[in-house]
C-alpha cells in the first residue's frame, strides 16, 4: 500500500484510542488516556511508519510500535511537567494539576511499561533489538531532561552543551522513531542507524528553529507569544549564543535581564530581542539552523530505495522546518 500521511495519521489517532491499558484503579489509567486524547502532531509514529514504507510497502507492520513511541512520549510529558510545574499541557490542565503529583508519577510509569509492551510487538528476531535501542534512548532521554534542569541553575553555558542537551531530550526519539521503522521494514543496520542520525538532527534544527521563532518569528502565524521563552527565564540557542558573542558588558545586560525581578516582561522581552539584534543573533541562529539541516540531508545520500523514496523524507522535513517567520 502507498504511504499517505493523511492516512496514517488518521491510522494512529484511531489505534490509539482503542488501547487498553487497564480500568482498575481508575485514577491510574485515566491520566494516560486523558494526555494521549490531549492530541499532538503525531510526529515521531509518523516518522516510524513513514521510514517503514521505505523498505517494505506494508508499513503497518510497524504500528504497534509507533503507538508505543508515542506512549513513551506522552509518559515523558507528563513526568516533564512535574518537574516545570506547568499547569497547563495544550490548552487543558495537566495530569498532576487534576490527579495530583503521586498519581501523575504513577501514571507516567505505567505509560513507560505499556510502551515498551507495545515496542517489543516487531518481528521476533528483533525483539532484543528494539529492546536494548529503545532502552538506550530513554536513558538519553532523562539524562537531557536532567541535563536541562541543571543548565536552568548555571548562568553560563556553551552551544555545544546546548546541542548536546536537546539531542538527548528532544532529537533521539525522533531518531529512534525512525530507526526502529527502517528495521521493521527491512532495512540494514547501517541504513537505520544513518537513518536515526537524519531523525536526529532535524529534530536539532526543529528545536533551535523553535527557539529563533519565539524570538524572531510572527505570533499570528507561529501561534504563540513572542517572547515567552524570555518571559520564562528559558536557556534557548540564542541566550546561549548571545552570550558567547557578547562583550563582558552586553553579558552583564543578558544576565541581569533574566535576574531582575523587578521587570516587567514587556520590557524584558523588548530588551533582550534588541540586544539579540544587535549580537546578529537571527543571521546566527539562521546560520546554525542550515547546518544542523544539511546534516541531516546529507545522511540520505545512497540509501537503498533510492531518491525517489528517500525523497519523501526530504519532503517531510522540508514541510517541518518551513513554518512561516
Amino acid at each position: 500500500m502507498s504511504f499517505r500521511i493523511d492516512q496514517a495519521l488518521e491510522r494512529i489517532n484511531g489505534e490509539l484510542l482503542l488501547l487498553e491499558f487497564g480500568t482498575h484503579p481508575l485514577d491510574l489509567y485515566e491520566p494516560i488516556h486523558y494526555t494521549l486524547g490531549l492530541g499532538g502532531k503525531r510526529l515521531r509514529p509518523m516518522l516510524a511508519l513513514l521510514t517503514c514504507s521505505l523498505y517494505d510497502k506494508d508499513y503497518e507492520k510497524a504500528l504497534m510500535p509507533a503507538l508505543g513511541i508515542e506512549v513513551f512520549h506522552n509518559f515523558s510529558l507528563i513526568h516533564d511537567d512535574i518537574m516545570d510545574q506547568a499547569s497547563i499541557r495544550r490548552g487543558q490542565p495537566t495530569v498532576h494539576e487534576r490527579w495530583g503529583t503521586p498519581t501523575a508519577i504513577l501514571s507516567g510509569d505505567v505509560a513507560l511499561v505499556e510502551a515498551y509492551q507495545l515496542i517489543l510487538q516487531v518481528p521476533e528476531a528483533l525483539k532484543w533489538k528494539a529492546f536494548e535501542l529503545f532502552s538506550l534512548m530513554a536513558k538519553g532521554v532523562c539524562e537531557g531532561q536532567q541535563l536541562d534542569m541543571q543548565f536552568e541553575k548555571e548562568n553560563i553555558v556553551s552551544t555545544g552543551e546546548y546541542i548536546q542537551m536537546i539531542r538527548l531530550k528532544t532529537a533521539v526519539l525522533l531518531g529512534f522513531s525512525m530507526q526502529l521503522g527502517a528495521l521493521i521494514g527491512g532495512a540494514s543496520d547501517e541504513e537505520a542507524n544513518k537513518l536515526r542520525l537524519f531523525g536526529e538532527e532535524i529534530g536539532l534544527a526543529f528545536q533551535v528553529k523553535d527557539d529563533f521563532l519565539d524570538a524572531f518569528g510572527d505570533a499570528a502565524k507561529v501561534g504563540k507569544q513572542i517572547g515567552g521563552d524570555i518571559a520564562a527565564n528559558k536557556k534557548t540557542f540564542l541566550f546561549v549564543k548571545a552570550l558567547e558573542l557578547a562583550e563582558e558588558s552586553d553579558a552583564q545586560l543578558l544576565l541581569g535581564a533574566y535576574s531582575e525581578k523587578s521587570l516587567d516582561s514587556a520590557a524584558k522581552i523588548e530588551r533582550v530581542i534588541k540586544l539579540y539584534e544587535r549580537l546578529h543573533l537571527l543571521e546566527e541562529t539562521e546560520k546554525e539552523i542550515e547546518r544542523l539541516y544539511q546534516n541531516a540531508i546529507k545522511q540520505l545520500a545512497g540509501l537503498s530505495p533510492g531518491i525517489f523514496e528517500t525523497a519523501k523524507l526530504k519532503r517531510f522535513a522540508e514541510q517541518l522546518m518551513g513554518r512561516d517567520k
